[in-house]
């Protein structure tokens, strides 16, 4: 069994990671900023590590021994201004790709996103030839694009380094969905040319899988698309588990040419265009399928929602 540090495991993603290691009977330590986030770690079974993120040198130390660094810790709030975000997102990565180089981890697995190749086109049926985008006008991609190359560029003998990118990750307790679901019930969520955009999901568990299989079986300085396999329109996709969530006000539609002018970059991009993303590479070269398909994840929603309310 293996010895793993993460960053960002008290997250949405990072909590799901943690338990599936864990289940894996691997040891864990984990990256906390708070008291809150050291007991949701202890929590799960694993240890926290207190530590400030951009400061390498105060958790540095409890990365020796690691066989593989998951580094999911980013700025997550994408109205975040630009410098908030290079702070967390581009300095954070800098700094834990430092921790893991003085503690000389054989692997380094960065949590990316397809964020990083919007610049205003939507992403079409693509793969991983299309290139990172940190001139996007938006701060959250242009620096989600940063902190990829810094992992890629990092790759080197005896430290290899993997990206491994979900799309829209949702499930039970996703932030970004009850986020949605919040803004929709406060009046503030429209669907965009009617929300009807072709799009990949990509379960939490599934999203987990590729992580798992990227530091396994990854190549070296390489980035993966990993998806549910299984494309969605967006409108319907949101409405089924709004409907969960209580959403019972209607959300309006906002033709493009006004959302230009009232919804800002990227939240426009993530909700008003087609997002279709290739995963022929994860599945020849990591062994990558879906381990939660679409039914059973709505199912996990249905019944996650239902246990809280109860």
């Amino acid at each position: 069994m293996a010895q793993v540090f993460v960053t960002g495991g008290s997250g949405f993603i990072g909590r799901a990671l943690v338990r599936r290691l864990l289940g894996e009977g691997h040891s864990v330590r984990a990256l906390v900023r708070s008291e809150a986030s050291a007991a949701k770690i202890s929590a799960l079974g694993a240890e926290p590590v207190r530590g400030e993120l951009t400061d390498p040198l105060t958790w540095q130390d409890r990365v020796t021994g690691s066989d593989v660094v998951f580094h999911l810790a980013a700025e997550t709030d994408i109205t975040a201004g630009r410098e908030r975000q290079e702070l967390v997102t581009v300095r954070g990565t800098r700094a834990a790709v430092e921790a893991a180089r003085h503690a000389r981890v054989p692997r380094f697995v960065l949590c990316g996103s397809e964020a990083a190749l919007l610049a205003g086109a939507p992403l079409v049926d693509v793969d991983e030839s299309a290139p990172l985008r940190p001139d996007s006008e938006a701060a959250y991609s242009a620096t989600k694009a940063a902190a990829e190359k810094i992992v890629l560029d990092a790759n080197a003998p005896g430290f290899a380094t993997v990206s491994i990118r979900p799309r829209f990750v949702w499930g039970p307790h996703s932030s970004l969905v009850e986020g949605l679901a919040a803004a929709a019930k406060a009046g503030q969520l429209a669907w965009i040319d009617g929300g009807r955009h072709t799009t990949d999901v990509t379960f939490v568990d599934n999203a987990v899988e590729g992580l798992v299989l990227g530091w396994q079986r990854g190549r070296p300085g390489q980035a993966y698309f990993v998806t549910d396999r299984h494309r969605v329109v967006l409108r319907e996709f949101l409405e089924a588990q709004f409907a969960l969530y209580g959403v019972d006000v209607p959300i309006p539609d906002m033709d493009a040419q006004t959302a230009a002018g009232a919804v800002p970059v990227p939240a426009r991009w993530f909700l008003g265009q087609e997002c279709t993303l290739r995963t022929d590479k994860a599945v020849a070269e990591l062994g990558y399928r879906p381990v939660v398909e679409h039914a059973a994840g709505l199912e996990a929603v249905r019944d996650s929602v239902a246990a809280d309310g109860a």
